[in-house]
């Protein structure tokens, strides 16, 4: 996984890239609830990175409820929430993505063909 981790000098924050191509990763099914992530540790070296960067970047993803960490044991994509009603997170969720798409110059059919095109390959 380490080797897919792509980190550039454009302007965006190391720890935005690190969380948001583990969250993409999550989210793409690629890192499956329960499989354990590289402890913070390996990834700094491997990234030559600080590993006080990588800390935030893995409690983002906690916080954000993509990751668990248990003491002792390592990191782990976290297993999907039980049901509720997710139309207020759903909803702010959407503006936050339409918002960073708007920011980076994508359409909005863009976004919801790309969506619609990860649904796809999740089914």
């Amino acid at each position: 996984m380490l080797e897919q981790l792509v980190l550039h000098d454009n302007g965006i924050p190391i720890y935005v890239q690190l969380r948001d191509q583990l969250a993409a990763r999550i989210g793409r099914g690629l890192l499956k609830p329960g499989e354990r992530l590289p402890t913070m540790r390996e990834v700094a070296v491997a990234l030559r990175i600080d590993l006080n960067t990588v800390q935030r970047a893995y409690a983002e993803l906690e916080r954000d409820g993509l990751l668990t960490l248990v003491r002792g044991r390592g990191t782990f994509v976290a297993e999907a929430p039980p049901a509720r009603d997710h139309k207020p997170d759903t909803e702010a969720l959407a503006a936050k993505v339409a918002a960073q798409a708007k920011a980076l110059g994508i359409a909005p059919n863009d976004l919801i063909q790309a969506l619609k095109a990860l649904k796809a390959r999740a089914s």
